[in-house]
C-alpha cells in the first residue's frame, strides 16, 4: 500500500515538471516579438502601438496630400414616364364601320385615316341640303355656287315692286293735275292715291321677303356645309401624331356619335413626372439636366431637361411636382415606365477630397491621420459625396495637411511614423522586418491594408 502511494506521488511530480518546462519554452518563443514591439497579435491592440509609437520603432507609412476635385451636385429623382399628348379619338357621326385601317402599336401621322364609316344616308342628307340651297339661290337670282350676295335692288321681285310703285306715283300725279283742272272726278283722284299706297306696301313686302331669303340662304349654306362635314367625318382621321394604344372597334360594327374608336399616344418626346422634396426647392430650375435609368434597359442612361415646375408644395407629402422632357426618337421608352436617377443641380470646383485608403471609419465616425513632424494626429472628418475612390471632405481639414494612407489600424495620436519610400505596402513590411525580426515584418504587412 505504501509502495503504491510513492509511485502515485512520483508520477504527479514528473507531470508537473513537464508542464512547467513546456510553459517556459512557449514564453521564450514569444519573447523576441515582445522585445522588438512587433508581435503578430498586436497589430490592432494598444500593446502593439505602445511598442512602436511611444518611444519605439516608428511606423513606416505611405502618405498623400489632400486633393482638390470638381463635384457635380445632384438630387435624386424617381417617377413615371407619361405621354404629353394622349387622344381618345371618337366618331362624330353614327354609322356602320366599313374598315379599320390601323392596328395596335402602329405609328400614325396627323391626318392619317384611321376608320371609315358607311356614307349612304349621309350622302342623301347632303343632296337634300344642296337642293334647298340651290332653290334659295335661284330665288335671289344668284349664280350656282356664287358667294356674292346681291343688293336688294338687284332682286327681280324688288325691281318689279319698285317699277309698280313708280308707275302709281306717275298716275297719281296725272290724276292730281286732272282733278285740279276739273277734268276728272274726285273718285279717280282717290283711286290713284290708293293704288300708290298699295304699290308702296308691295315694294316694302318685296324688300322684307328678299331679306328673309338672304337670311334663309345663310341657314341653307350652313346646313349644306354641315352635311358636307358629316360626309367627311365618316372618315375618322388622326388628330395627333403618335402610336395606336387601343383599337376597340371592329369592322361591321354600328357606332353612335362620340363612340371612341382608337386611342393615340404621342411617343416623342415623353414627360418624366417626379416629386421633389421641398428642401430642394431653391435648387431646382428649368433646363437643368436629368439622368435616369429604366428597368428594361438597366445598362443604358437616358437624359432629359426640366421644363415645368409646380409653384405649390403638397402639404401631405411635402413635395412639389416637376416634369422633365425626354427625347424618344427611337420609341425605346414607353409611357408608364418607372424611372430612377438624378437631377444635376450645380458643379462645385476645388472641393477638398481624400482617398478612400486614407479614411478610417469606426462606429459611424470617420477619421484621417494627419502626419506632422513625424507624429500622428487623429482628426475626425465629415465626409460628403464619393467620386470613384475619393471622398469629399465637408469639415475637419484645412486642405494643406499630409495624411497617412497605409497601416491605419496601427496609428493613433502621438504615434511616431516615418515616410515609406517604397511603391507598395509590402515594401514597408520588408523594411520593418530588418528591425523587428521576421514576425514583426509579417505583422506590418497585415496591418498595412485598411
Amino acid at each position: 500500500m505504501r509502495y503504491r502511494s510513492l509511485v502515485y506521488y512520483g508520477a504527479v511530480a514528473l507531470l508537473t515538471l513537464g508542464m512547467a518546462a513546456c510553459g517556459e519554452q512557449k514564453e521564450s518563443k514569444g519573447a523576441p516579438g515582445g522585445a522588438s514591439g512587433g508581435a503578430r497579435g498586436g497589430r490592432g491592440g494598444e500593446g502593439g502601438r505602445g511598442g512602436r509609437g511611444a518611444g519605439g520603432v516608428p511606423v513606416n507609412v505611405r502618405t498623400m496630400p489632400v486633393q482638390r476635385i470638381s463635384v457635380q451636385r445632384s438630387v435624386e429623382l424617381s417617377g413615371t414616364l407619361v405621354a404629353p399628348d394622349q387622344a381618345r379619338v371618337s366618331g362624330e357621326v353614327a354609322g356602320v364601320v366599313l374598315d379599320v385601317l390601323v392596328e395596335i402599336g402602329q405609328e400614325v401621322r396627323v391626318g392619317q385615316e384611321l376608320v371609315r364609316l358607311d356614307t349612304a344616308e349621309l350622302n342623301l342628307a347632303l343632296q337634300r341640303a344642296e337642293s334647298a340651297l340651290r332653290q334659295t339661290e335661284a330665288q335671289l337670282g344668284m349664280a350656282t355656287g356664287s358667294n356674292r350676295m346681291p343688293a336688294d335692288e338687284e332682286i327681280a321681285a324688288v325691281r318689279t315692286a319698285a317699277a309698280n310703285r313708280e308707275e302709281a306715283r306717275a298716275q297719281l300725279s296725272r290724276a292730281q293735275e286732272s282733278f285740279n283742272k276739273g277734268l276728272s272726278s274726285r273718285a279717280d283722284f282717290d283711286t290713284a292715291q290708293t293704288r300708290l299706297k298699295v304699290t308702296e306696301a308691295a315694294y316694302q313686302a318685296a324688300i322684307e321677303n328678299v331679306r328673309a331669303l338672304k337670311a334663309s340662304l345663310q341657314d341653307r349654306r350652313a346646313s349644306h356645309e354641315l352635311a358636307v362635314k358629316k360626309v367627311d367625318d365618316a372618315v375618322i382621321r388622326a388628330p395627333i401624331a403618335g402610336a395606336i394604344a387601343e383599337r376597340p372597334v371592329q369592322r361591321g360594327e354600328f357606332i353612335r356619335e362620340n363612340t371612341p374608336v382608337v386611342t393615340i399616344v404621342r411617343m416623342n418626346p415623353l414627360k418624366l413626372r417626379t416629386a421633389v422634396q421641398e428642401k430642394y426647392a431653391n435648387m431646382i430650375h428649368r433646363n437643368q439636366e436629368a439622368n435616369f435609368q429604366v428597368e428594361p434597359f438597366p445598362n443604358e442612361m437616358f437624359r432629359g431637361k426640366i421644363q415645368f415646375i409646380s409653384p405649390a408644395v403638397d402639404q401631405a407629402t411635402r413635395t412639389f411636382n416637376a416634369e422633365i422632357i425626354v427625347d424618344n426618337p427611337s420609341a425605346k421608352l414607353k409611357p408608364g415606365f418607372f424611372a430612377k436617377g438624378v437631377i444635376l443641380t450645380r458643379k462645385d470646383d476645388a472641393v477638398m477630397a481624400v482617398s478612400d485608403s486614407a479614411v478610417s471609419t469606426l462606429a459611424g465616425v470617420s477619421s484621417v491621420y494627419v502626419v506632422k513632424d513625424g507624429k500622428i494626429t487623429q482628426q475626425p472628418v465629415t465626409l460628403g459625396v464619393r467620386q470613384g475612390n475619393l471622398w469629399e471632405v465637408v469639415d475637419g481639414l484645412k486642405g494643406n495637411e499630409t495624411l497617412a494612407s497605409s497601416r491605419l489600424n496601427e496609428l493613433a495620436t502621438g504615434v511616431s511614423v516615418e515616410m515609406d519610400t517604397g511603391s507598395a505596402e509590402g515594401g514597408g513590411g520588408r523594411k520593418g522586418a530588418g528591425k523587428s525580426g521576421k514576425g514583426g515584418g509579417r505583422g506590418k504587412r497585415e496591418g498595412g491594408s485598411k
